[in-house]
């Protein structure tokens, strides 16, 4: 790997990909929501559809995507209001689970099909696509790099194994709390707490 890039690249970017997956996100938020109201395994099919979708976000922003969507305004507005209804509604999903009785494995409706889809919604993770393409693939230290194959390559593995250990991480920790959210109303002030992050998350993708 040291090949493709030096040891300073590779360090900013593992650094870069790390802060960027593990802060608290739709992702993150939504694969807690799954694992605390519908256990640990439903969180599977989402926590791999993540860096699947990423994986095809970074190809299309390296093929050029990503850039129209930074120079349209219209797109990507589009995309910010398209991410942020979707967020609002889950919110609203969350609101309605008070019990472990109340949910059942539709409630939230996440697929591994519709994990993918909804990473193309996320303006997050179009920024970072197109960061990274910018500063580690295409140009690096202001010069235009003559291997962005293997770049595109290396840097989709660094964020695809972020993507995933990331919101495992958030998944396990979820199902551990399972068991005790379940006693009296927790689950409910829980969800309540989820729902207002993800709320001031889609207020968030609309200021970016």
């Amino acid at each position: 790997m040291l090949s493709i890039f030096n040891a300073n690249e590779f360090i900013a970017l593992v650094l870069f990909s790390a802060a960027m997956t593990f802060s608290p996100g739709p992702n993150t938020m939504l694969t807690t929501a799954i694992a605390t109201n519908e256990g640990f395994r439903r969180t599977i099919p989402f926590t791999l559809s993540v860096p699947i979708g990423w994986l095809f976000i970074m190809l299309a922003s390296g093929l050029g995507l990503g850039a129209l969507i930074t120079e349209v305004p219209s797109l990507r507005l589009s995309i910010k209001l398209l991410g942020c209804f979707y967020l609002l509604w889950l919110a609203f999903k969350l609101c309605q689970r008070k019990q472990l009785d109340d949910v059942s494995t539709a409630n939230l409706n996440m697929n591994f099909f519709k994990g993918v889809v909804i990473q193309f919604l996320n303006i997050k993770v179009w920024l970072l696509a197109i960061t990274v393409n910018g500063s580690w693939v295409i140009y690096t230290e202001g010069q235009t790099t003559n291997n962005p194959t293997e770049r595109l390559a290396m840097a989709c593995a660094v964020l695809m194994f972020f993507a995933f250990t990331s919101n495992m991480t958030y998944a396990i920790t979820g199902a551990l709390f399972k068991e005790w959210l379940g006693t009296g109303r927790r689950l409910m002030f829980f969800n309540y707490l989820l729902a207002i992050m993800l709320i001031a998350t889609a207020l968030w993708t609309l200021s970016i």
